[in-house]
């Protein structure tokens, strides 16, 4: 079934405790497979737990080229820890380590545009109990957040 809307969810946590960033993304898994797929030229199918360790490399390798982070004007290497199911949705878990304090978070973010000329990105930056969302509509690709 094909949904009208192309939409995906990047929420960046600021954990104080662990001094990490903990990003999760959320994308409809049928898009994500369909972009993989041409992409990458193979068979895509995240929910096949025989192919867990293929898409875990091609979901890796998509996100790092498609979602840049920097923390405090410097950009951070992103590590991938792993992607589940959820329904029609993909969720996938990004860490950075050693980030002791946040003032300012830059996203740029282009997960899907090289499929959809209609994508919007929703981004959610959080530090304690500070929330700071937007959407993000293709071609538009950066969004900044100071605390």
């Amino acid at each position: 079934m094909k949904h009208p809307l192309h939409v995906s969810t990047t929420e960046i946590n600021f954990n104080a405790r662990d001094k990490t960033l903990e990003i999760s993304c959320r994308i409809f898994s049928d898009d994500f497979e369909a972009i993989l797929s041409k992409l990458y030229k193979q068979k895509t199918d995240l929910s096949n737990t025989n192919l867990k360790a293929a898409m875990d490399e091609l979901v890796k390798k998509y996100l790092l080229s498609h979602l840049q982070l920097k923390a405090n004007g410097k950009t951070v290497a992103m590590n991938y820890i792993g992607f589940e199911i959820d329904h029609e949705a993909t969720n996938i878990y990004l860490e950075v380590e050693k980030i002791t304090a946040v003032k300012t978070v830059e996203v740029n973010d282009t997960i899907l545009y090289d499929m959809f000329d209609d994508q919007m990105s929703i981004v959610h930056i959080v530090k304690g109990n500070t929330r700071k969302s937007t959407k993000i509509l293709y071609p538009e690709k950066k969004f900044a957040a100071n605390f």
